[in-house]
Order: C-alpha cells, then sequence, then structure tokens
C-alpha cells in the first residue's frame, strides 16, 4: 500500500517523476514540472490526470492544430499516434498512465 500527497511532491528538474505503480507493462507515474515537454507522440495510448496547477495541452487532431487549458481536475487522454505537447502555467503536478518505456 502506498499513500501519496501529490500537492507535497517536487522534483529537482522539469518532468521530474515519482514511479508509483507498474501494473502488467502499464506505468503510473506523479510528474512535477514548471517547463513546457517537447512535442512527442506516446508509443501507445496515455492518460495524463492535472492534479495541481494548469496546463496548456497543445495536440494534432484532423483538424490541425489545436489546443485546452488543463485545470486541477482535468483529464486529457492521448491516443495512440496523438502528436501533443504540455505547457505548464507556473508549476503543475501531473498523473500520466502510460506504457512502460513510453516516450
Amino acid at each position: 500500500m502506498k499513500i501519496i500527497r501529490s500537492k507535497e511532491f517536487t522534483a529537482g528538474r522539469a518532468w521530474g517523476a515519482m514511479d508509483i505503480a507498474n501494473m502488467n507493462g502499464i506505468t503510473t507515474r506523479l510528474h512535477w514540472t514548471d517547463q513546457p515537454y517537447k512535442w512527442h507522440v506516446n508509443d501507445g495510448e496515455e492518460v495524463f490526470a492535472v492534479l495541481d496547477g494548469r496546463v496548456d495541452m497543445h495536440y494534432h487532431d484532423a483538424g490541425g492544430r489545436c489546443s485546452v487549458m488543463l485545470e486541477a481536475g482535468d483529464i486529457f487522454f492521448a491516443s495512440a499516434g496523438t502528436m501533443h505537447v504540455a505547457r505548464p502555467v507556473g508549476e503543475a503536478r501531473i498523473l500520466v498512465v502510460e506504457m512502460a518505456g513510453s516516450v
């Protein structure tokens, strides 16, 4: 059993993470960041839940480039092949569920 107080988590670098669980090749990690990530496509699907802070999520869909402001409590699901980039507004804590070893 593990209890994590996500609002207390920080990392020594942007997108630093705490491994929470690895269940049959699916990882759950808590990330802390205050810097944008990079444009990328995951190897599979990804669930991205903002636990604290705000994240400006940019992504490509059939209509072209889109963006949405994610607030604490919001969840972004990236299907396999979705190009996206997360840009926090200040500090953010994010729970990410994805295939182990994904970008």
